[in-house]
C-alpha cells in the first residue's frame, strides 16, 4: 500500500526492532564497532561521529517527508545552515535574504565574510532584485527563508529556483516555519532544504537540532557530509531520538498551530491597540496569494504584531502576559512571545514595536484573552 505521509510519520516509517519486536525503536549510544575478521566493515559502521542507526532512522523520516535523495542532521539549526555556506570556497558569491533568522545573518555578515565568501543581502520578495543580484557562472549559492523571520515575507520558490538554475547556482530554502507539511521546498525546484529542527520537527523544546534534505547526492552534498564528520557537527543518538518521537505529532502539531494562528491574526487585525498583524494568511498580507499556491493545508504558526503605542508599549505587553510564556525559539507544543528587535540589536530590520508570536496547542481563546489582557495594561 502507498500509506499517506501523515500514516507514515505517526509510525516513524513503521520500523520495528528484529530483536526485540518493540515498536519503539532503541536508542543507539555506542561510539564504536566490531570489524570483521576480514578487516572490513559490512555493517558500513564504523565510529559513531558519522555512524548511527538512531540518527539514520531520524532522517528516513525526514527525507520521506521531504521527497528528498538524501538528509543528514546535525548538533543544531545554526550547524546546518553553517555547513551549506562551509561547502563552498573562499572567493564564491552568495545570494541571500535581508530578512531572515538573524543568527544565520550575523554569521553571514561577519564569520562567513571574514572567510571569504561575498555575501549580498537582497529583498527575496522582489523578483527584479533577485534577478539582478544573480550572477551567472559568479553566484554559487542562493539562499531563501521563507516565510521570512519575523515579518514572515514570503519567497517566489519555484521563480527564485529557476533563476538559481539557470545561473549555475545551488539553491537552498530554510523551510523552518512552514515545515514539510505545509510546503515541499525540493518539489518547487530548490536543491536543499534545511529546517532548525528544534522549532516544529521536534516541537517539543527540549532538543537543539537542525537537517539538510537534498534533491540530489551529489558532489557539493558530498562535500556537506563529509565536513559534517571531519567537524564533529553530528546530532547525538538520545537527541535523534528525541526528535523522531516528535516529529510522529508532526502533522497533527502543525495544522493546529497554523488554524490556531490564523484565528489570532483574524482577531488581532482589527484589534485598536495594534497597528499591524504580520501573517501570510491573512489576505491582506502582501504574500498571502503567493503563499497559498506554494503552502498546503495552512501558513504557520508564527506571526507578528506591532503594538500601536510603540516601543515601550510592546515591551510591557511581552512582560504582562499570564499563559504566554516569555522567552525566546519558536515550534512548541507552549505558545511564546517576544520582543524580537531586543534580541536582535543594532542593524536588525526588524521595528521596536514588534512582538513575535509562536502559537503552541493551548486554547486560541485562552491565548487571546491572555494577550488581549496584556495590551490592557497599556491604556
Amino acid at each position: 500500500m502507498n500509506w499517506s505521509k501523515a500514516s507514515l510519520l505517526a509510525q516513524a516509517m513503521g520500523k520495528i526492532d528484529e530483536t526485540t519486536r518493540a515498536v519503539t525503536p532503541p536508542i543507539h549510544v555506542t561510539s564504536t564497532f566490531i570489524r570483521d575478521p576480514d578487516n572490513e566493515y559490512r555493517s558500513g559502521n564504523v565510529y559513531g561521529r558519522p555512524d548511527n542507526e538512531t540518527v539514520r532512522e531520524a532522517e528516513s523520516v525526514l527525507s520521506m517527508l521531504e521527497g528528498a535523495s538524501s538528509t543528514l542532521v546535525f548538533g543544531s539549526g545554526m550547524s546546518a545552515a553553517t555547513a551549506v555556506f562551509l561547502a563552498l570556497k573562499p572567493g564564491d558569491h552568495v545570494v541571500a535574504p535581508k530578512v531572515m533568522y538573524w543568527a544565520l545573518r550575523n554569521w553571514l555578515m561577519n564569520d562567513a565574510v571574514a572567510w571569504g565568501l561575498n555575501v549580498d543581502f537582497v529583498d527575496m520578495t522582489d523578483l527584479d532584485t533577485v534577478a539582478a543580484a544573480i550572477k551567472p557562472d559568479i553566484t554559487k549559492l542562493v539562499w531563501v527563508e521563507t516565510p521570512s523571520n519575523p515579518l514572515w515575507s514570503v519567497t517566489d520558490v519555484a521563480a527564485v529556483a529557476a533563476m538559481a538554475e539557470a545561473a549555475g547556482a545551488k539553491f537552498a530554502v530554510d523551510s523552518t516555519v512552514a515545515t514539510p507539511i505545509l510546503s515541499q521546498p525540493l518539489a518547487l525546484g530548490a536543491d536543499i532544504v534545511m529546517h532548525s529542527a528544534t522549532k516544529y520537527l521536534n516541537g517539543h523544546s527540549d532538543v537543539i537540532a537542525g537537517a539538510l534534505s537534498t534533491k540530489r547526492d551529489d558532489a557539493f552534498w558530498g562535500r556537506i557530509r563529509r565536513n559534517r564528520s571531519m567537524l564533529g557537527q553530528i546530532l547525538g543518538p538520545v537527541e535523534a531520538f528525541l526528535l523522531l518521537r516528535g516529529m510522529r505529532t508532526l502533522d497533527l502539531r502543525v495544522r493546529t498551530q497554523s488554524a490556531s494562528a490564523l484565528t489570532l491574526a483574524a482577531r488581532f487585525a482589527s484589534h485598536p491597540r495594534i497597528l499591524d498583524v504580520l501573517y501570510p494568511g491573512l489576505p491582506s498580507h502582501p504574500g498571502h496569494e503567493l503563499a497559498a499556491r506554494q503552502m498546503s493545508g495552512g501558513f504557520g504558526g508564527m506571526l507578528s504584531i506591532r503594538v500601536r503605542a510603540g516601543e515601550e508599549a510592546a515591551i510591557r505587553t511581552a512582560a504582562n502576559v499570564r499563559l504566554w510564556k516569555r522567552a525566546t525559539s519558536l515550534g512548541g507544543v507552549e505558545s511564546l512571545l517576544e520582543h524580537r528587535a531586543s534580541i536582535e540589536g543594532q542593524g536588525s530590520p526588524c521595528p521596536t514595536d514588534l512582538l513575535r508570536l509562536s502559537v503552541g496547542l493551548e486554547s486560541p481563546d485562552d491565548l487571546i484573552v491572555d494577550l488581549e489582557g496584556a495590551l490592557d495594561v497599556n491604556s
